[in-house]
C-alpha cells in the first residue's frame, strides 16, 4: 500500500513538473500595451501617494509649530525640504515606435570584369 502511495506521489510530481516547464507563447501587442498602461497607472498612483504623504507631513509640521508656539516652547527652524509636487490627473500617452521611413538601399551594381 505504501509503495502505491509513493508511486502515485511520484507520478503526480512528474506531471506537475512537466506542466511547470511548459513554454508560454509570447504576449500579443495588445497585452503588451495593456501591461505598459498598467505600469504607467501604478507609477502615477505612487506619485499621488507621495504627494499626499508630503502634504500630510506639512500639515503635521505646521500643527506642531503652532502648538509649540501656543505653549511658549522654543523650537528649532524647520529643515528645508523641496516643495510638494502635484502629479496632476493620470494621462496615458503610449510610446509610439519609430517608423523606419527610409527606402531600402539600392542594390550595388555588378563589378566590371578585370582584363
Amino acid at each position: 500500500m505504501k509503495r502505491l502511495a509513493s508511486l502515485s506521489a511520484a507520478l503526480l510530481a512528474v506531471l506537475v513538473a512537466g506542466s511547470a516547464l511548459a513554454k508560454l507563447p509570447p504576449p500579443s501587442d495588445e497585452a503588451k500595451a495593456k501591461a505598459a498602461e498598467a505600469a504607467a497607472k501604478t507609477a502615477h498612483g505612487d506619485k499621488v501617494a507621495g504627494f499626499q504623504l508630503c502634504k500630510s507631513q506639512e500639515r503635521a509640521a505646521a500643527a506642531f509649530y503652532a502648538n509649540a508656539k501656543k505653549a511658549g516652547k522654543e523650537t528649532k527652524p524647520a529643515t528645508a525640504t523641496p516643495p510638494c509636487a502635484d502629479p496632476g490627473p493620470f494621462v496615458y500617452a503610449p510610446a509610439v515606435p519609430a517608423v523606419a521611413a527610409a527606402a531600402p538601399a539600392p542594390a550595388a551594381a555588378p563589378a566590371a570584369p578585370k582584363k
